[in-house]
């Protein structure tokens, strides 16, 4: 391996079976929070059904949480290298159950959407914890590699058993039985990490800079802010004053981390190239997933007419598709130079995309749409795998908390803005599509929710003239081959950059 990841790697010492039942606990947080990113997604009809949110309610109540999560990750990171990243791991998951106890409960749309943004507040204190945990325990570089492909196959798995886990439940329980997953995840997680995982300290941190805390949220979550609402809305002063300031943020908080003896963020961790690229092609490529995951569980469920459950079995080959792919990718990776391997998968994964692209809007093509996703996912399971190693690998040990956070912030961010942009695109087009086929006799109400969305029209369907639910079904198709061929596009661009961008990294084999 090339001397920017070796000349970090901290006295190599093979890990024995304490370490490996330890790497098991880690990952069920890590399994959690992957449920919970994608297992609303099969649940969001019958939650709609229930709360009656607005479409703009529902892409919040979807993506809040990751906004969250990136908002808090780099502060969460650089806390746990402070006060411990076990007690952190500790504090966080106490914190996530009791946040999912408040979403399964919610009365209202508008308390899910804060019970959703403080479990990305508490998510944001797990997933750089159990990363950050890892390199402490497995001080071995290719183990540690290993390790890492684990842990990031569980999140990945955790994001494709989502909509099987909450088909599951929506079979037998009500759409809050969802979140209420987390409760004995936790329970088990608070009894074992005492016993098997370290704790850790990093030497020397000293306190946590409030003011640069509070800069990298006004530099994160306004921008991310914005672009949502230029998705939806377009150019609106809103929108683009939400971005104007989140710039402001970000520059006044690169200009203290400069300034501090003792950064909440290290820039010099920008300076690698492996880790700069490797973030590049995570933040891209889950964009794409996120869009294509909500839009294709949506199909299943409104245009196909699947059950909850059923929809879920669906997910089944995709998820092993991505499994496949995040334990077969670092194998590749010990003999092909990573490059490679990531842009081999992109190039399969833009294929999917092409294919969920060609879907015909006036018929129900299933097969399709799965077999389509399945490539989507293989390269979602390869880029989390080898992506993930490259960040955390290429960061000495005090400093892995920041990059574990860096890693999972631009994932996070991947997820939210995927939701965002691919699906406020979808909105778009079957509003505009649908605008022109609402009879000029039909009444305000029933004009308005079938101009709103899908699952509105689904709502009062006995009510509407015969053929009109077929269109709006058909209308649906469209958006989501347009989503579909935008993200092919930036997925088949992105498995250009990661072939040249990270073609210096050697094979794993060779570290």
């Amino acid at each position: 391996m090339s001397l920017e990841r070796e000349s970090f790697i901290p006295h190599p010492r093979p890990a024995g079976a304490r370490e490996w039942a330890g790497l098991a606990v880690l990952a069920l947080p890590t399994l959690l929070l992957g449920l919970d990113v994608t297992i609303l997604y099969l649940a969001l009809p019958a939650l709609a059904a229930d709360l009656q949110p607005s479409s703009t309610q529902a892409l919040w109540i979807m993506d809040v949480y990751g906004f969250m999560i990136a908002g808090f990750l780099i502060t969460m990171g650089s806390l746990g290298d402070r006060i411990g990243r076990r007690r952190l791991l500790m504090l966080g998951a106490t914190a996530f159950a009791a946040a999912s106890v408040v979403a399964a409960y919610a009365p209202r749309a508008e308390l899910l959407i804060l019970a959703r943004a403080a479990l990305g507040v508490a998510g944001a204190t797990l997933m750089p914890s159990t990363l950050a945990l890892i390199s402490n325990l497995f001080g071995d570089a290719r183990q540690r590699a290993l390790a890492i492909g684990v842990w990031a196959t569980m999140f990945a798995l955790g994001m494709a058993l989502g909509p099987v886990v909450g088909g599951a439940l929506l079979a037998h329980f009500w759409w809050g039985a969802a979140f209420l997953v987390a409760v004995p995840v936790v329970a088990v997680l608070l009894v074992a990490a005492p016993l098997l995982l370290p704790e850790y300290r990093a030497p020397g941190e000293g306190r946590l800079d409030l003011l640069s805390v509070l800069l990298s949220l006004v530099a994160i979550l306004p921008a991310i802010y914005g672009v949502k609402e230029l998705a939806k809305a377009g150019f609106a002063p809103g929108a683009l004053f939400a971005l104007a300031v989140g710039i402001l943020g970000t520059l006044l908080f690169v200009r203290r981390q400069r300034r501090l003896a003792i950064p909440l963020l290290d820039l010099q961790l920008f300076a690698s190239r492996t880790s700069s690229m490797a973030l590049i092609v995570l933040l891209i490529g889950l964009v794409g997933v996120a869009g294509m995951m909500l839009l294709v569980t949506q199909y299943l469920q409104l245009v196909a007419g699947y059950s909850p459950l059923t929809a879920g079995l669906w997910m089944g080959p995709p998820a092993l598709m991505m499994v496949a792919a995040g334990i077969g990718a670092p194998l590749l990776a010990r003999r092909i130079r990573p490059a490679f391997v990531v842009a081999g998968a992109l190039v399969l994964s833009s294929l999917g995309y092409g294919l969920i692209a060609s879907i015909d809007a006036d018929a129900i093509q299933v097969t399709r749409v799965i077999t389509g996703f399945s490539l989507v996912y293989l390269g979602l399971g390869t880029i989390a795998a080898l992506g993930t190693d490259l960040v955390v690998g290429s960061a000495p040990a005090e400093r892995a908390g920041t990059a574990s956070a860096m890693s999972e912030m631009v994932q996070e961010l991947g997820l939210a803005l995927g939701v965002a942009l691919l699906g406020s695109l979808a909105t778009l087009i079957y509003r505009v599509q649908i605008a022109g086929r609402i009879p000029e006799h039909m009444t305000a109400e029933l004009a308005e929710a079938l101009g709103d969305s899908l699952w509105a029209a689904l709502a009062v369907a006995e009510r509407l003239p015969a053929g009109l639910l077929a269109e709006s079904q058909a209308v649906f198709t469209l958006g989501m081959n347009a989503s579909a061929m935008a993200g092919g596009i930036a997925i088949l661009g992105l498995a250009v950059m990661s072939a040249v961008g990270l073609r210096h990294v050697d094979p794993f084999g060779k570290r």
